[in-house]
């Protein structure tokens, strides 16, 4: 067994390369954007909401909005993150103009050349469907299609909004909101404070170009204690990337090792039922620095 993860992982990282090297709407650190990453965050309990602030500036220092707003997927990734009702156990509600702000995202993104090569690579291992139209559904179910989290309440939450919006559970914990252009967006609008990086010891430092990142953060004051993230990186090389990973496996938990550029990552991926529970990237290494 040990040896066909392995094998599995090899394909993978082969693949999940090629969409590194293909997203040509990922933004340049230092000159699209700014990050300031300040000091090493502290641990904080599970359920706790006490953080001591380590970062008294935010993560973002400069974002290029403009650019943002010149290429199609983020434009209609933005318009979708106001749509959605955080706290789970509230029901969503999908208006006709929210369902038409989903399919202009998904049809904007599967144009991409990051999710043509992801499309070819599920159609190859026999995961997709090679008719367009029928893999826009499929990708729709994975990210769009409501589902119960909360059981007590209506079909309050999907994977797009738990992955890339973010989610109070009760009021009293922080879920998901794995995007950083939402949390620049929250943190911009000051609903998120920057608590610092998390760090296992002083060879994983991260540094200021670094494009996966391990943070710890509160969203109106629910503290989470790490949240991996991409930084900079497309929506459709991230929806691309967890899609492949989702639909490459079966089980209700799915993790990764992978190497994608010069990361070292563990990613993960949460199924609920046909659709994305949750997924995120896990930040083991930056190579160039352990050397």
């Amino acid at each position: 067994l040990a040896k066909h993860t392995q094998k599995a992982d090899q394909d993978l990282t082969k693949v999940l390369n090629q969409l590194w090297h293909l997203d040509k709407n990922r933004l340049r650190p230092g000159t699209d954007y700014r990050i300031s990453l300040q000091g090493k965050a502290g641990y904080v309990a599970q359920g706790s909401n006490v953080a001591r602030d380590q970062a008294k500036a935010p993560l973002f220092t400069y974002v290029n909005e403009d650019k943002l707003k010149s290429i199609k997927t983020y434009e209609y990734f933005i318009s979708l993150l106001d749509n959605y009702e955080m706290s789970t156990g509230v029901s969503e509600t999908v208006t006709s103009e929210e369902l038409k702000e989903n399919n202009l995202f998904i049809n904007a993104i599967v144009e991409t050349d990051v999710m043509k090569c992801a499309h070819q690579y599920l159609v190859k291992k026999g995961k997709s469907p090679s008719d367009l139209g029928q893999f826009k559904r499929q990708l729709y179910d994975i990210w769009f299609r409501l589902y119960h989290r909360d059981r007590s309440g209506g079909e309050d939450s999907c994977g797009f909004e738990h992955v890339f919006v973010g989610e109070a559970k009760h009021g009293q914990e922080i879920m998901g909101l794995h995007n950083w252009v939402q949390f620049y967006l929250q943190e911009k609008h000051g609903h998120v404070d920057y608590k610092g990086y998390k760090a296992r010891d002083n060879k994983d430092t991260p540094d200021e170009d670094d494009h996966v990142l391990n943070l710890q953060f509160s969203l109106n004051g629910l503290v989470k204690p790490v949240g991996g993230s991409f930084i900079g990186v497309s929506p459709e090389f991230e929806v691309a990337l967890f899609t492949i990973i989702f639909l490459m496996s079966t089980e209700k938990m799915t993790s990764v090792v992978v190497k994608v550029d010069e990361y070292v990552l563990e990613l993960v991926v949460c199924r609920h039922g046909r659709s994305i529970g949750t997924s995120y990237p896990k930040l083991l290494s930056s190579n160039n620095r352990d050397l």
